[in-house]
């Protein structure tokens, strides 16, 4: 079976178990950090303007959109974008989020190869993402192994995505750190909780890598029942 419980589903409770713990982690860390003022009250837009204006990014525009914990870098428009609870808030979680996505432009300035390389297969892993699962049932179902393996083939630039997703949200993160600590917006500490805050953050990225893994680790099982 492939709709609903079939043996092959115990591979993914790992990463369900993962993700479910990184969710609750991440939304307890970030507000009780929103409760926390800095010395230094900057909100989250004037933290991210700093360190943009610092590293020579005033073409980067910041903007204020809406949701909970939506805050990305789009290194095509090259603007960062910041949800309310980051944009208009003087707390510690606010400033270390800001700094992260600012982290990301940062990134994109230095060229740094790893956002690189995800930047360049988002095209081919969304479309992987999309189309793996129809073929691979469509393959399942009329025992058509081709259609499995492509399936597969497909769904791994999706899973190539999620790995490589982890050294680029860590090594904005450590930037973000870096960066608060030298430019004296958090004291020594402000910047603990602004690392929990990030650390939380990244469960987040681990467990989405952690499930990709393993769904991939279930459609072989699956291909495997599936002789030629």
């Amino acid at each position: 079976m492939l709709f609903g419980w079939d043996p092959t589903m115990v591979v993914l409770i790992p990463a369900l178990v993962l993700a479910f713990y990184a969710q609750s982690k991440v939304r307890s860390t970030f507000a009780r950090y929103s409760r926390v003022t800095l010395a230094n009250p900057v909100t989250g837009a004037q933290a991210a303007r700093r360190i943009l204006d610092d590293a020579g990014l005033s073409d980067v525009r910041i903007e204020r959109i809406g949701g909970q914990l939506a805050d990305h870098y789009d290194p095509r428009k090259r603007v960062l974008r910041l949800s309310g609870e980051v944009h208009d808030y003087p707390s510690v979680a606010a400033v270390g989020v800001a700094a992260h996505e600012a982290g990301h432009a940062i990134q994109h300035q230095h060229g740094y190869v790893p956002l690189a390389f995800r930047n360049a297969i988002v095209p081919v892993a969304q479309f992987g993402s999309n189309a793996a699962f129809i073929l691979f049932l469509a393959g399942f179902f009329f025992q058509a192994t081709g259609l499995m393996d492509l399936g597969i083939l497909l769904f791994g630039a999706a899973v190539l995505f999620q790995v490589v997703t982890l050294p680029v949200e860590y090594n904005a993160s450590g930037r973000a750190l870096a960066i608060l600590a030298d430019n004296g917006t958090v004291t020594t500490r402000e910047r603990q909780g602004v690392r929990e805050v990030l650390n939380a953050a990244a469960l987040t990225y681990l467990a989405a890598a952690l499930m990709a893994v393993l769904q991939l680790v279930r459609l072989l099982l699956l291909r495997g029942s599936r002789r030629d």
